[in-house]
């Protein structure tokens, strides 16, 4: 017989700075090494290692070993989904150096929320496509609607492939930075998915913060009106 969630044990996990740092470097949905988490942490790799071994028994992180180094991933979407909401009840934390307020100032602007886009880009596509009537509205979790699986098919997104996979088309999550929801599900991957796949937009190297590239901004604005 079960008792009530431990949410404690999930809170004590996320509660030590340096872990909190590896798992915001995993919410793009990258996978990465543990050298490059330690670095992003500003700890020793046998530190590091610690927390991550704690992370993975916490059953937040999945690891895999390829050659010489282990890569490190969030266990699946749901625990980014978790975390994007935290955030948005999260207090802001002032930028120390340069360095952090240029990343801060690019994650805001254009970031991966695991498998769909975020910041001001995430929010100005959902908000296009609102417009055009591509999407309904996110009382209603943002259905596709008939206009939409037209041009969205026609910009190159197969919209039956996204239906055959188990989970749910649309939903709105909650942009933690912008405090507006922002579209997710298979279409909001599926969306991301072509923009990097056409060089609309690409990812950075140090974050999860993406670059919208010259040729981006030129498609947003002529195939989705977004003009940023």
């Amino acid at each position: 017989m079960l008792a009530d969630a431990d949410l404690a044990a999930v809170a004590s996990l996320m509660g030590d700075a340096n872990r909190a740092c590896m798992l915001l470097a995993l919410l793009g949905g990258d996978e990465l090494p543990a050298h490059e988490l330690a670095a992003r942490a500003g700890v020793s790799s046998s530190l590091a290692s610690a927390h991550l071994g704690k992370l993975i028994d916490g059953g937040l992180l999945n690891a895999e070993r390829r050659g010489r180094s282990r890569y490190y991933r969030l266990a699946d979407r749901h625990i980014a989904e978790a975390i994007e909401a935290m955030l948005a009840i999260a207090p802001n934390q002032r930028a120390r150096t340069l360095r952090e307020s240029t990343r801060g100032e690019a994650i805001r602007h254009a970031r991966t929320c695991y498998d769909h886009l975020a910041g001001e880009l995430g929010v100005a596509v959902t908000d296009s496509l609102l417009r055009a009537d591509l999407i309904g509205p996110p009382e209603e979790s943002y259905p596709l609607t008939p206009r939409g699986r037209q041009r969205l098919q026609a910009l190159g997104i197969d919209i039956d492939e996204l239906l055959s996979r188990p989970r749910t088309l649309t939903r709105p999550c909650l942009d933690w930075t912008e405090r507006r929801p922002h579209l997710a599900g298979s279409l909001g991957a599926g969306l991301a998915d072509l923009m990097f796949e056409l060089d609309w937009i690409r990812r950075r190297p140090d974050s999860r913060a993406v670059k919208i590239t010259d040729f981006g901004h030129r498609q947003l604005r002529a195939q989705l009106a977004v003009n940023l």
